[in-house]
């Protein structure tokens, strides 16, 4: 497996609000994360960074995550750690008040693989050379394209596109979607919103499946197209390939 992790801040915004790695442990399992921070002078960088750093020094100071029902709880209490931790920031510094961060994992070992999201931050798997997500976003026009009251084409252009339901530091509780995920895939791609919002799925897919370039310079194409449309926002991806299929 080849693994490969970047973030840019793009064209429009003066910085980096998000926060991405990937991490190898003793037993080669992997975590693959990307947060994207919210509240701009508010320190939105401070809380993706609060996150990401906190759920890797959890999965490094340990061997193994454990079977998918530890790795289930564990990522549910890190959570809960991390949302705390994010909220007392907020309260010790005026200037943070109102803080946030999204937060996309994916956690592969030889037995399973799950994903985990709060938040806009999407992970995909690719599949049959078509990128498929397996995350579902945590906005207002999101839940209404699933009662129905809009059109996906509607929400693409809707002025609360960017509205978030829910994000690490907006509630005093939170909870993380999960998602058990079929290991049978060429790869697995985790992402800020500003990829998507730039990118159309087949768009991302083309440069994917150029078997000419390596993990690192797909990563990097995708972000270099990114900013060649605009680069509006932030863009981090995570991303996992395989050479070979599981059976």
């Amino acid at each position: 497996m080849k693994t490969f992790y970047l973030t840019d801040a793009g064209r429009v915004r003066s910085h980096n609000e998000d926060s991405v790695t990937i991490l190898k442990n003793k037993s080669n399992e992997y975590l693959l994360m990307v947060a994207d921070g919210m509240g701009g002078h508010r320190k939105g960088e401070v809380a993706s960074a609060i996150a990401i750093t906190h759920l890797g020094k959890r999965f490094m100071d340990i061997a193994s995550i454990g079977t998918k029902l530890d790795a289930v709880n564990w990522l549910n209490d890190n959570v809960n750690e991390i949302n705390k931790n994010i909220l007392d920031y907020a309260n010790e510094h005026e200037d943070s008040v109102g803080m946030g961060s999204t937060l996309v994992v994916a956690i592969q070992t030889k037995d399973y693989l799950i994903f985990g999201n709060i938040g806009d931050s999407s992970g995909y798997v690719m599949k049959n050379h078509k990128i498929h997500k397996v995350t579902k976003d945590h906005t207002l026009v999101n839940l209404l394209v699933e009662a129905g009251n809009l059109t996906e084409e509607e929400a693409k252009y809707h002025p609360k596109k960017n509205v978030l339901m829910r994000a690490l530091g907006a509630t005093e509780k939170i909870e993380i979607d999960i998602f058990d995920v079929d290991m049978n895939n060429e790869g697995i791609l985790l992402c800020s919103d500003g990829l998507t919002t730039m990118l159309a799925d087949d768009q991302i897919e083309k440069v994917l499946n150029d078997d000419e370039l390596t993990a690192e310079e797909k990563v990097t194409k995708l972000i270099q197209k990114c900013n060649a449309r605009g680069g509006f926002d932030n863009i981090s991806i995570a991303y996992l390939e395989r050479k070979e299929v599981n059976d």
